[in-house]
């Protein structure tokens, strides 16, 4: 009777740079499956229900270290997962490695990072710069809302808000 009060919406943030063809692609995927059928190609579907955070700007530095855990392969560097391969970029010894200088690079030079950056708070799931990331993680929600994964996954968040 209880468990419903457990239950939260999804909390999903969005590090937006409008300027990223790939940033507003996924904005525009995310906007659309919160008021569209969802899969798009299932008009009986319903649209999915979650909190839906927009922030122009780069994520803070512990907002990176928790990203960085949200990743699949916990070997990859925080410069490969959050740097882009603009000619902005340092390169070489002045590559910064560590998600504070990253921070600090991006607050200075936006371009130098993967557009967009998507966090699934409560799922504990990230992408960077990549549309199918996001729709990997859009696939999860609509999971969740079909009942296709098991209740204890649902009810038991792991990420930042619980």
């Amino acid at each position: 009777m209880f468990n419903s009060f457990k239950r939260r919406l999804p909390e999903i943030s969005i590090f937006h740079q409008p300027s990223s063809p790939p940033s507003a692609k996924a904005l525009n995927l995310l906007r659309a499956s919160m008021s569209a059928p969802y899969p798009p190609n299932q008009p009986e579907m319903k649209p999915l229900d979650f909190n839906l955070d927009v922030v122009e700007g780069a994520p803070t530095s512990d907002q990176m270290n928790t990203i960085m855990s949200y990743l699949p392969s916990k070997a990859i560097s925080p410069s490969n997962a959050f740097l882009s391969a603009h000619f902005v970029t340092p390169t070489g010894p002045d590559r910064p490695e560590g998600v504070k200088a990253i921070a600090k690079l991006a607050q200075e030079n936006p371009s130098a990072l993967k557009w967009p950056i998507v966090v699934d708070w409560n799922g504990g799931q990230a992408a960077i710069g990549e549309i199918e990331g996001v729709k990997g993680i859009l696939e999860t929600l609509r999971k969740r809302r079909d009942g296709e994964l098991k209740e204890e996954e649902v009810d038991q968040p792991k990420g930042w808000f619980t």
